[in-house]
């Protein structure tokens, strides 16, 4: 059992999937997923993410997110396991960086970033219209959605946008 997280190079994973040697797990969010993945890709999020869901396989498992934060969290949940795990070397940016293929859905919902820059900067301006029209307790509404982006920023963590991605539209893949 190992307990130590080994990390994969786009190069050398793109070898283990020409070969089908690896199961490649996408822990991003459906709608993520949904909008752009790595070819044979397998999609278990991350906010519902356990070994349970895991597919039946003897090979070794690769996950992989957008950067690397959120795959090293789902990693931390199967280490102890005893799975083969491995993570890819900065996720899907690394790999599209390698200049390797991604899939492409056009038809995809907007990005979750999008749809959190939507919500938020509607709030926002709804909020200052309502606080110099109606009441400037109104103003207290921008300034929590300000607040909510700054800790969003400095955590790397999104509340709106874990909410957004439990939408029904953005549970399609």
């Amino acid at each position: 059992m190992t307990t130590e997280l080994s990390l994969i190079e786009p190069s050398e994973l793109k070898l283990l999937l020409a070969e089908a040697k690896v199961t490649l797990i996408d822990v991003r969010e459906v709608v993520e997923y949904a909008s752009e993945n790595i070819p044979s890709g397998i999609n278990i999020p991350l906010s519902n993410f356990s070994y349970e869901k895991l597919p039946e396989t003897s090979q070794p498992i690769v996950l992989y997110c957008q950067t690397g934060r959120r795959s090293q969290q789902a990693a931390q949940k199967l280490l102890a396991t005893g799975f083969n795990i491995q993570q890819l070397r900065g996720g899907m940016n690394a790999w599209k960086e390698a200049g390797y293929k991604t899939k492409i859905n056009q038809n995809a919902p907007i990005s979750l970033m999008r749809q959190v820059q939507i919500v938020a900067g509607s709030l926002v301006f709804l909020g200052t219209i309502l606080g110099v029209l109606v009441s400037p307790l109104f103003l207290i509404m921008s300034g929590f959605v300000g607040a909510g982006l700054v800790f969003a920023g400095v955590t790397n963590t999104c509340a709106l946008g874990m909410l957004l991605a439990k939408l029904p539209y953005n549970q399609r893949a």
